[in-house]
């Protein structure tokens, strides 16, 4: 089949929208996947997207086609995630498409992340197909989507495609479509061979695995390949495409999506990215390939039990290799001993490598409260960066601390405006302006600081919208803001594992809450230990550990008062005496209880 014959598109959309489904009807029609074994998710291989019903890697499956006109077509689909935490995978999916599959919820219409997907797609300069998905629901509302669909992403209605991917209805008529207007692969004529690798996995028997999309020449087993960035030789020892299980083939042509196999053994030499081309003629251009992702969200990860240290470090290796949004460092800490810093785009990327840490690594790991990257100014104009507390530079040095805001496009229904506005208040943002939507919803842009909507911002949208709400982001500009470095003093000793960095107006509220959150999970100790919150030299908020009281007086029954007098007051020197020279020992379960609380 020629690259003339070949088509490759992704289906994109909003949270929920129904991209996986589609994607299983997809693969039922055009008989990819047989009727006895499908499952419902096919594409969606691990138990955490299951589980939690999202998709969180995009899933590259090879299908065959005939259309209408007799013609046979290959089509390379790539089901995408909607979660505005895994809008990386989207943009590496796009950057290996020609053509967008764009859903839309009949009964939601136009959502957050359905404006930020389209956005992505035009600046790549797909072809975008308008599937208005969920037809047979009973709120559907067909005039309503179509009138968003043009006002505000300015697709012409006429484009939409009208489908239901749990009915099955509109399936031939997205497939023709995406004949039809979507273009054959570009870049063909390029006389060496160039592959995008938008993807790796490890495994343990063949070392690296690379999913490319081959934009030129042929590569085939026994090919010695050559990646462009950093020179690395290798001998192919596989290629392949997947069916939607890998399956191995003779050779990979132009337009085609499939798998690699080098004898690489390192993860840290492949990167997503890159460009494959042949060492014996090798390509002189690299492919653009996406925009490189920073990490916004920052948190020192640590193994429960000391002597997993390694096991963690192979399993951030590999988790690395197969996610390019993850980054992290080694650190140390006086309370949880030797451990990583970790970055990510976001709280739902931290709990899902978190727990894929747990499965798939069987690593048990404690996390410390998430935090992001500060820009100070010191004296002398340095500009420095940080992303843990415990790096901050004397209070006397600084001559600006500044956060990072972000810009934030909230989609709510009317009713629950006056309550947004308040949350978004009491997040110290500010609302920039309003659209309406619709005669039920409106958009609001907000300006707000990234470190305030780490930990809940996203649970109270919902639970004030009633789930109707949603919000996608985009980082903005870095802001000037009265911040402090908070510490945790116990027994008068900062413990580094729970400083971190607040505005000056919510110290003494947050200080507060730790103390009593600590003063009820350390256990009771041999005489009265103070938990402080501090900044600086002063103290802002403090609580007590209980103490342990013997009953010294157990043994006296009746007789002279002055005998128990006695024996409490020698109680009582003997604690000043080991308060002078007792330290408190605070076993590692209590800062897990702790910080997994948080």
């Amino acid at each position: 089949m020629t690259s003339r014959s070949t088509r490759n598109f992704c289906i994109i959309a909003h949270v929920d929208h129904g991209k996986t489904t589609l994607s299983d009807r997809l693969l039922e029609y055009t008989n990819t996947v047989v009727q006895r074994v499908m499952t419902d998710q096919h594409l969606d291989s691990m138990d955490l997207e299951k589980e939690r019903g999202i998709t969180i890697k995009s899933h590259p499956v090879t299908m065959t086609y005939r259309a209408k006109d007799g013609h046979l077509y290959k089509l390379n689909l790539m089901d995408t995630p909607g979660h505005v935490d895994f809008s990386y995978e989207v943009s590496r999916s796009l950057a290996a498409c020609e053509g967008a599959v764009l859903l839309i919820d009949a009964a939601q219409g136009v959502e957050a992340q359905t404006v930020a997907n389209a956005h992505l797609a035009f600046g790549q300069k797909l072809k975008v197909i308008p599937v208005i998905n969920k037809i047979d629901l009973p709120s559907a509302n067909l005039e309503l989507c179509l009138k968003q669909l043009e006002d505000i992403l300015t697709i012409p209605a006429e484009e939409a495609i009208l489908a239901s991917g749990k009915a099955g209805i509109g399936i031939e008529d997205i497939l023709e479509a995406v004949v039809a207007r979507v273009p054959p692969p570009r870049w063909t004529d390029y006389p060496q061979l160039r592959a995008l690798v938008f993807d790796s996995l490890y495994d343990s028997y063949r070392g690296v695995i690379s999913y490319v999309r081959v934009f030129s020449g042929t590569i085939k087993a026994g090919d010695f390949m050559l990646l462009l960035s950093n020179n690395v030789k290798s001998e192919v020892k596989e290629v392949g495409v997947f069916m939607p299980k890998m399956t191995k083939c003779a050779s990979l042509g132009a337009g085609d999506v499939g798998y690699i196999v080098p004898n690489i053994k390192d993860p840290a030499e492949i990167k997503t990215g890159d460009t494959i081309t042949l060492s014996n003629k090798p390509a002189t251009d690299m492919l653009p390939g996406y925009k490189e992702v920073r990490p916004m969200v920052f948190c020192g990860l640590y193994p429960v039990d000391t002597s997993d240290y390694e096991k963690l470090k192979a399993a951030l290796g590999r988790l690395r290799l197969n996610d390019s949004a993850f980054v992290y460092s080694s650190e140390s800490s006086v309370a949880l001993g030797f451990g990583f810093r970790c970055g990510f785009l976001g709280l739902l990327h931290m709990e899902i490598i978190q727990e894929r840490i747990r499965r798939e690594h069987d690593v048990d790991i404690i996390s410390t409260y998430p935090s992001v990257v500060y820009h100070i100014v010191k004296q002398g104009g340095e500009m420095i960066e940080v992303d843990n507390p415990v790096n901050l530079p004397d209070p006397g040095t600084i001559i600006e601390l500044r956060e990072p805001t972000i810009k934030a496009a909230i989609h709510i229904p009317n009713d629950s405006m006056g309550d947004i506005l308040a949350l978004v208040m009491e997040k110290r943002g500010s609302v920039d302006h309003t659209d309406t939507l619709d005669a039920n919803r409106v958009m609001l842009t907000c300006i707000l600081p990234l470190n305030e909507i780490l930990v809940d911002f996203n649970d109270r949208l919902k639970s004030i919208t009633h789930g109707y709400g949603s919000m996608d982001y985009e980082l903005d500009a870095y802001r000037t803001s009265d911040l402090v470095k908070m510490e945790i003093l116990i027994n008068g000793d900062p413990v580094d594992a729970f400083a971190s960095i607040v505005h000056r107006d919510k110290a003494e509220g947050k200080g507060r809450e730790l103390c009593e959150k600590l003063a009820d999970i350390i256990p009771p100790q041999m005489f009265k230990v103070a938990i402080q919150a501090a900044i600086g030299g002063k103290i802002i908020a403090r609580d007590n550990v209980k103490e342990m009281r013997k009953d010294v007086t157990a043994k006296c029954y009746g007789g002279d008062i002055s005998r128990k007098r006695k024996l409490l007051d020698k109680q009582k020197e003997g604690k000043k005496k080991m308060k002078q020279i007792g330290k408190v020992s605070i076993p590692p379960d209590a800062f897990i209880k702790v910080l997994k609380t948080n």
